[in-house]
């Protein structure tokens, strides 16, 4: 196979900034369709780039493609994931990747089964701070990792959407909050960057301030605090917002014996050293894109897709496979839980 062709289910934000454009930009694959509960999404986009509009899941599927990106709602991943998988498409799953524990080991299980490939939409694992991170961090730079801390916040979906009720405030079809929207990049991000898993997770979640535009509180929470202790003995703080209405923060910050790492946390330099021996080294390797700029059009390629296409057509391994993933969904559910029983919850560690 030299060439990927593929599908497209769900045409919001999400397809329409990243998937779309990112697939019409790489030359190794072919966009041969779109899906959308709504006609009118997917017949824009096929005419923007090409292939044909369906009108199910199902035909779309039946189609000449090779795989899927799966852009719907939360609720929708797992029906569109297994099904694609069951009809023998690779596919590449938007996060967080399912609803329950349960959905996202069953489609772990049907791509094993299947053989077709499952990759979740992790663009963090792809920033170039993020993997120069990893690799100073293999070659033990600031030492031993003691301890982190890790925030992901802006002003909420709505901006992002540009909906005043998007479907992200909505248990019906999003069923998770804020602490699965963007806490699943921050938590997945430590394991990335340092291979040390995450154990256990005490959590607080809320609705501390969104409302519907009747006033009325958003179903899900808008924020969200974790505490967690990793394999290694580490400790971490993460926090996941919907309520941070100045600028956005996507940093984290890892303390190490030997010192410190500062990742997205200055406006130049993505990446900050400061040893224990007073030295300082900067790295201007990118600037993170926040919703806002993404939404303005001032897009940068993710990455995501381009490592879908060539993990699938090259038929090596990937940092976005589900086993990769799956354990930050794990630390997630396991938060939510303790949440809800104001208690520490150990995190299953088994593949």
């Amino acid at each position: 196979m030299d060439t990927l062709r593929v599908g497209i289910i769900g045409c919001g934000q999400i397809c329409r900034v990243r998937h779309a454009p990112e697939y019409s930009e790489n030359p190794r694959c072919q966009i041969a369709g779109f899906y959308d509960v709504d006609p009118a999404r997917a017949q824009a986009m096929a005419k923007q780039y090409g292939g044909k509009a369906f009108d199910s899941v199902e035909a779309l599927l039946d189609a000449d493609i090779d795989a899927v990106s799966v852009c719907s709602a939360n609720t929708d991943h797992r029906r569109s994931a297994i099904m694609a998988m069951e009809r023998g498409k690779h596919v590449l799953c938007e996060k967080p990747l399912a609803v329950s524990a349960q959905d996202c080991e069953d489609m772990l299980m049907v791509s094993r089964r299947t053989g077709m490939r499952l990759l979740v939409g992790h663009n963090q694992r792809m920033t170039p701070a993020h993997r120069e991170a990893k690799r100073l961090i293999s070659e033990d730079a600031i030492g031993k990792i003691l301890t982190f801390h890790t925030t992901f916040g802006h002003g909420g979906p709505e901006g992002w959407t540009g909906q005043p009720n998007p479907w992200f405030f909505h248990k019906s079809s999003a069923v998770l909050g804020v602490a699965a929207d963007l806490g699943i990049h921050k938590i997945d991000l430590y394991n990335y960057l340092t291979g040390d898993v995450i154990t256990q997770a005490s959590a607080f979640l809320a609705t501390l301030d969104k409302k519907t535009p009747g006033g009325t509180p958003i179903q899900v929470d808008d924020n969200a605090m974790f505490i967690l202790r990793t394999a290694g003995g580490a400790l971490g703080a993460a926090h996941a917002s919907w309520t941070f209405y100045g600028s956005e923060d996507n940093s984290t910050v890892l303390y190490g014996t030997q010192g410190v790492m500062k990742l997205y946390t200055d406006p130049v330099y993505s990446l900050i050293i400061e040893y224990r021996d007073g030295r300082v080294e900067r790295y201007a390797t990118d600037r993170i894109t926040t919703n806002a700029e993404q939404k303005a059009g001032k897009r940068r390629n993710t990455g995501v897709i381009n490592e879908f296409v060539d993990a699938v057509l090259e038929g090596r391994p990937s940092c976005l496979d589900v086993e990769e993933i799956i354990h930050a969904m794990r630390v997630v559910f396991a938060a939510i839980r303790s949440a809800d029983e104001e208690r520490t919850i150990p995190i299953r560690q088994d593949l």
